[in-house]
């Protein structure tokens, strides 16, 4: 179902009725390397940071900041250097995704599907497919997502349908919910199923015929995601613009780890943030507790002893994050079954640890700060919601289970793209 050549939309850049204006770059800049990559990254959660609140608490969408984002050339850093790209390391990928989140955790998590949907490229696109999209997505093009489905019997169960349409090439047909940063999108990777009810992705020009984009995402964390609706009923696809994901299963993959990574970069970041703001409460607002006879509520020796716990914590779940991305490098470097296995058992105990301890802090800033931390024009309570919310992507139960598995009979992860 797929062809050399994808051709581009008569109009890339046409927003569906009711969606936002895309804020497309003249040109992006072009990242040479990791170190630049991590550099750019910390730059702009610097800028992003003092906004974040603010955000939130009305949910302002984040357009001007996403137009950044592409500018900087950031969406660009995961093209393999034959195509231009700076082709960085899991490491690095990881990192950017934590210095995002610990400024603004919805800006994070905006591009992970970008991100993931590069990688299918990378894995099943054609020589051809892999010319057209890198070129758009090192121009600043951003790629959203329509995966997740509401009503049915699980989150692999996927309804919408991709059907062959003569010589126009496909149409696609279905209801897509959760679909994060596709109303900002200018390409919406659908997941449908297509012959003998197999899974492909169709790239799809955001606001093409029969596609609508609803901003209808009413969530109490990740308020500015834009994790709405996305209606398609009738869109042609060029079979250009298909690719086979369910090639990406049937042998050892990196798809799941490679997802599932960038998920746990984002709850740890939010971990350090929520850890950073509850100290520089505790050392600017605090009183201390009439009973420690401390000067200040950070000389209160059991609040410096919770304080070292939790900083442990998160430590921990930084060091797993970044254990976990030297397993994704080596398989991606040598990927066998067992390399694969590897990758995601790392990143399963990374991601499991990491979504703990950032709903765990978030909760503890307000422990450590007291009452005046729970006002809500203050909206600390953001660091928490945020992480509650996010961590609700995919169960860590499921994760500790096939750590649990793994390391008693040697059973390897299933090969579903969420471990």
């Amino acid at each position: 179902m797929t062809s050399s050549a994808p051709t581009p939309p008569a109009h890339p850049d046409h927003p569906a009725p009711g969606t936002a204006p895309d804020l497309t770059p003249d040109s992006a800049h072009v990242i040479a390397d990791d170190a630049e990559a991590l550099a750019v990254a910390a730059e702009l959660a610097d800028a992003f940071r003092p906004g974040a609140a603010e955000r939130d608490a009305r949910r302002r969408l984040p357009r001007e900041e996403l137009g950044r984002l592409s500018a900087s050339g950031l969406l660009g850093i995961t093209v393999p250097r034959a195509h231009g790209g700076a082709d960085v390391t899991a490491g690095t990928l990881a990192e950017v995704f934590r210095l995002l989140a610990t400024a603004d955790p919805s800006i994070a998590q905006i591009p992970q599907s970008h991100f993931v949907y590069v990688n299918v490229l990378r894995a099943r696109g054609s020589a051809g497919q892999q010319e057209f999209f890198f070129r758009e997505v090192l121009a600043g093009r951003r790629f959203g997502n329509a995966q997740a489905e509401a009503g049915t019997r699980h989150a692999q169960d996927i309804r919408t349908r991709l059907e062959p349409d003569g010589d126009r090439g496909h149409v696609l047909t279905g209801t897509k919910h959760y679909s994060t940063g596709a109303l900002f999108a200018h390409w919406i990777p659908v997941l449908a199923r297509g012959a003998e009810d197999k899974l492909y992705v169709a790239y799809v020009p955001r606001g093409a015929p029969g596609m609508t984009v609803v901003d209808d995402w009413d969530g109490m964390g990740q308020r500015t995601t834009v994790s709405g609706t996305v209606r398609l009923e009738g869109v042609t696809v060029p079979a250009d613009h298909v690719v086979p994901h369910h090639l990406t299963f049937e042998g050892p993959q990196l798809h799941g780890a490679f997802a599932q990574l960038l998920h746990s970069a984002i709850d740890s970041g939010i971990a350090r943030a929520a850890l950073a703001e509850a100290a520089r409460f505790v050392r600017t607002k605090s009183r201390p507790w009439f009973e420690s006879d401390s000067e200040t509520a950070a000389e209160d020796p059991l609040l410096v002893q919770r304080f070292g716990a939790l900083e442990l914590r998160v430590r921990a779940a930084r060091a797993l994050l970044e254990a976990a991305a030297r397993a994704v490098d080596t398989a991606t470097a040598r990927l066998t079954d067992d390399t694969a296995a590897e990758a995601s058992i790392a990143v399963a105990a990374a991601k499991a640890y990491a979504a703990e301890t950032a709903v765990d802090t978030g909760s503890a800033l307000f422990e450590v700060a007291g009452t005046r931390a729970a006002l809500d024009e203050l909206n600390l309570h953001r660091y928490w919601r945020d992480a509650r919310t996010h961590t609700l992507h995919d169960p860590v139960r499921w994760k500790v289970q096939h750590l649990g598995r793994y390391v008693l009979d040697g059973t390897r992860p299933p090969r579903h793209g969420l471990v």
